[in-house]
């Protein structure tokens, strides 16, 4: 996984579809329609109000031939870095894991 500078906003999948792939190729209705879900479904994640699942994964992976794992890493890396963000740790402390 490429570690991000903390200043760098992690990349929503859905941004990546609304700002490189869909321009591309066509429009969000007729994404839609070939991945059969619902515009509003799609439009959500566009609009990155919902995250890719594992199923719109695997309908995201057949569509545009790269599989569902880039798209459920594609997501998994962003609600990492989201929590890494968010979630504060200055108090817990790290265990030391004595070998043998």
């Amino acid at each position: 996984m490429i570690d991000r500078h903390p200043s760098v906003a992690p990349v929503h999948p859905g941004e990546l579809l609304r700002e490189d792939v869909l321009p591309a190729l066509s429009t969000a209705a007729a994404v839609a329609e070939a991945l059969k879900i619902s515009r509003q479904a799609l439009y959500d994640i566009l609009n990155e109000k919902q995250p890719v699942t594992a199923e719109i994964a695997v309908r995201f992976g057949k569509l545009f031939g790269n599989g569902p794992g880039f798209w459920v890493n594609l997501q998994r890396a962003y609600d990492l870095a989201i929590a890494q963000q968010s979630v504060d740790v200055s108090e817990i402390p790290t265990l030391e894991v004595c070998p043998g």
